[in-house]
């Protein structure tokens, strides 16, 4: 059951009482593999939450849906009515809860009180998300600490108790970062600052724009998403277009899609430019500890067969990743007249299928059990159309930080699911389409859909409010 609450002369859609994307433009047909009948799912097991109030495991809290064992799942009841997740698949161990709604969630960062922040763009997007509300909306969860002190009975069940307009008007939004005492938020091509104070709600003060990144606009590709490193230094992204021509007689190529730094002493209003040759940087998430940030790479629709592939990057300066002209290291696209130079292009240790569209994704450090322990968590968009790859896939790192090599152009190899389900019939999508991911600091994977505005959380059973 969902209700809406009225606000400022739009609707935000959220859970009663708690609580799509930029992705390829292929157009292949969609896939003619349909979500099994509830008949052939595995039965759930429906138990009552803890009574005496001595657990402390998100995974006991009412509305938890476990998986154990052989396949099997139970459901801790009491909770509120919410969508079903008996759709998804995890490993052993986890469990999943649904959290909140908001329309069209493209992004999710949590800020330094604990509260989930959501940018929900109106401006339409390449995947086809809906449109949604040129807002970006605080979630909470107030009651977050699993049980009272005294009380028999669970104080929470996961979900987001109250919700709050952040800000409204900022039709182009997907960017999302606090570091340094400030919020910073993408507002079309500009990249603005505002004073934050833990547990603000609304914005307040007046923002200050620190980058107006116009080095090459586009329709398609707009959003501009950013992250901090440990050195202090800002990293963010700006999009090309799919139907950019490669010139081979031109070398270097000009910087169209490509990575900035923004708000240092000697980056200018633009930003300094870093690494260029990206089609679509969606993505850019920065590793705390290794002082290493990574940006995704969405790669040029309908290259499937010619070499293309999706790309989880390192942010380093000089890089050259290839678009438009080549799909990789000495690989240039066909068609193209003359010999593009790719000798110099950048490799890649992490390559993913054209139409997987790896799109949000965060860095595990809260001891997770293995094999998931200090590993990447990507969201993997699907194809638009049959929504054919939509998953959760975790990639190992090693002690340095970094990826280990790992793809699944042909079988996979280093990666593997961590969370499927999703649909693979474009008339059912009624599970929505992974977007965006991030970690609370209590050790649960949140997990936006920007196709139906879903978000739930995942947990390794065991971990609690104090882990």
């Amino acid at each position: 059951m969902r209700t809406s609450l009225l606000w400022l002369g739009f609707i935000v859609p959220i859970l009663a009482l708690a609580s799509c994307s930029d992705t390829n433009h292929d157009t292949s047909p969609a896939s003619d593999a349909t979500v099994p009948d509830a008949s052939e799912e595995t039965a759930i097991e429906e138990i009552a939450p803890p009574a005496d109030g001595s657990a402390s495991d998100f995974c006991d809290l009412p509305g938890s849906l476990v998986f154990e064992s052989n396949g099997s799942r139970r459901l801790v009841s009491g909770g509120r009515s919410a969508p079903s997740l008996s759709w998804l698949t995890l490993p052993e161990g986890f469990c999943a809860h649904y959290f909140a709604n908001v329309t069209t969630a493209r992004q999710i960062r949590f800020a330094p009180g604990g509260e989930l922040f959501v940018a929900s763009p109106s401006t339409a997007t390449a995947g086809g998300a809906p449109i949604g509300l040129g807002a970006i909306v605080v979630l909470a969860d107030d009651n977050h600490d699993g049980y009272a002190d005294g009380d028999s009975l669970p104080h929470s069940d996961g979900t987001a108790e109250n919700l709050s307009l952040f800000m409204s008007g900022v039709a182009s939004t997907q960017g999302l970062l606090f570091a340094s005492g400030a919020f910073y938020y993408q507002d079309s091509t500009s990249i603005m600052k505002l004073p934050y104070a833990v547990g603000d709600r609304t914005a307040k003060g007046t923002p200050e724009m620190i980058a107006d990144i116009t080095v090459f606009p586009t329709q398609d590709h707009w959003p501009k998403t950013l992250d901090m490193a440990d050195d202090g230094t800002i990293y963010v992204g700006n999009g090309g277009d799919q139907d950019e021509v490669c010139d081979p007689t031109v070398f270097p190529r000009p910087f169209h899609g490509g990575i900035h730094t923004i708000g240092g002493a000697d980056d200018p209003i633009g930003g300094t430019e870093i690494s260029m040759g990206f089609r679509n940087p969606i993505a850019i998430r920065c590793q705390v500890g290794h002082n290493l940030c990574f940006s995704i790479e969405l790669g040029k629709d309908g290259t499937a067969g010619e070499g293309g592939r999706e790309k989880l990057v390192p942010i380093r300066k000089g890089d050259d990743w290839g678009y438009p002209c080549c799909a990789t290291k000495n690989l240039p696209y066909p068609g193209i007249s003359g010999t593009p130079n790719c000798s110099s292009v950048a490799s890649e240790k992490v390559a993913f299928e054209i139409g997987d569209t790896p799109f949000g994704f965060d860095f595990e450090s809260h001891g997770w059990p293995a094999p998931f322990t200090k590993n990447i968590l990507v969201a993997t968009h699907g194809e638009v159309g049959s929504w054919s790859g939509a998953r959760v896939v975790a990639i190992p790192t090693q002690s340095n930080g970094m990826p280990v090599m790992s793809s699944d152009l042909v079988s996979e190899s280093g990666l593997k699911d961590f969370a499927s389900g999703w649909p693979l019939n474009s008339a059912a999508h009624s599970q929505g389409r992974p977007a965006a991911v991030a970690f609370a600091t209590d050790g649960r994977l949140f997990i936006a859909n920007d196709l139906d505005g879903d978000i739930f959380w995942v947990a390794p059973v065991g971990v609690g409010p104090d882990h």
